[in-house]
């Protein structure tokens, strides 16, 4: 029997990485597509090590060598995207060239077989912000590019190819990549400001359910042994954000609690103060409980990790910082508002 033939598109990515790392060792053949180049570190950490191809996902160019070497992938999982919500806005034409897979759902059509699974990463922000708690079946108003573009991209795939998965993804954070990315990591700045003993401005009326990145490709990984499986047609749009939601002063403060540093250096500001121009939708906060209910992955999403526990994981300090006692003002973080199956908890 023919091994499951997995491609991530946007593999030397953060979460590209982390989901490559994710599926070695599983019985599948690997691939992924890089636009600047293979990160070799990543290539020498996976054994076997996965296929690697060159791809413009604008033209399309590439996808013909995945064709001659590597065939028709049984999954695909799409983390490629213009994701700076600011570059978006500046180029609005390549947000949509690179965030609509128009390229590679043609590819994929080429083969005549319409079986491939698509799983497509998306984001909170196709949500407006004017509520707490989003599920998915409120109306996507993005309130810029960005989102616009990853609505647009939900709508394309809908439409043009039977079996998909959508995850409309909050805040990504967790450990360094194997072949470390450039991009900014979330915990990882807080972490360097603090350290240096800067004071920093940080929003308090902006909130998300951060995601931990080894959670998410957890999840990733019961979709697609759940789609082999079953081999029924799937489609799904699904909220995948952590238990809490957060401001960005309360992810400060989680990280200055496990680090020992003086919450003094955290200077609470309005979203309002600052020009990014961009706007940013103010609350996008997700109800998680759909992941729960509709693929029974209930290991996978009993097992979430709170920002909280993955900070004090994240990082060890003299002091202990026991899970249990995690507090700020005198406020339990494990405690803050979760919503599981439309609950607080």
């Amino acid at each position: 029997m023919a091994r499951t033939r997995v491609l991530v598109v946007g593999g030397s990515g953060y979460l590209g990485q982390h989901l490559l790392q994710g599926f070695a060792g599983k019985p599948y053949d690997l691939a992924f597509t890089h636009h600047s180049g293979p990160p070799q570190r990543l290539l020498d950490a996976i054994y076997p090590p996965p296929f690697a191809f060159h791809v413009d996902l604008q033209t399309g160019q590439g996808f013909d060598a995945i064709t001659n070497a590597f065939g028709q992938p049984h999954v695909v999982v799409n983390c490629a995207a213009l994701s700076v919500p600011r570059a978006c806005e500046t180029d609005p034409t390549a947000a949509m060239a690179i965030n609509v897979p128009c390229s590679l759902v043609k590819w994929l059509s080429s083969f005549g077989d319409s079986t491939t699974l698509l799983i497509h990463l998306s984001t909170d922000q196709v949500y407006e912000g004017v509520k707490s708690f989003y599920k998915e079946e409120d109306e996507a108003v993005p309130v810029n590019m960005y989102g616009k573009s990853k609505v647009a991209a939900e709508r394309f795939i809908s439409s043009n190819w039977p079996s998909f998965v959508i995850l409309r993804s909050s805040i990504i954070y967790g450990p360094q990549t194997v072949s470390p990315v450039t991009k900014s990591l979330p915990i990882q700045w807080i972490d360097g400001v603090l350290s240096r003993g800067e004071g920093t401005h940080f929003f308090y009326d902006e909130f998300r359910c951060p995601v931990y990145v080894k959670d998410l490709v957890n999840i990733i990984l019961a979709l697609t042994e759940i789609w082999i499986s079953d081999n029924k047609q799937m489609q799904l749009v699904l909220n995948i954000g952590g238990l809490e939601r957060v401001s960005r002063v309360q992810m400060a403060e989680a990280v200055a609690a496990c680090r020992g540093y003086n919450t003094s250096l955290i200077k609470p500001v309005s979203a309002s103060s600052v020009n990014r121009g961009v706007n940013s939708p103010a609350d996008i906060s997700m109800d998680i409980s759909k992941l729960k209910e509709s693929l029974h992955v209930r290991a996978a999403v009993g097992e979430l990790k709170t920002l909280w526990a993955v900070a004090h994981n994240h990082f060890v300090t003299d002091n202990g910082c026991p899970l249990t006692e995690i507090t700020v003002n005198g406020i339990n973080l494990l405690k803050l508002n979760t919503v599981v199956d439309g609950k607080k908890v």
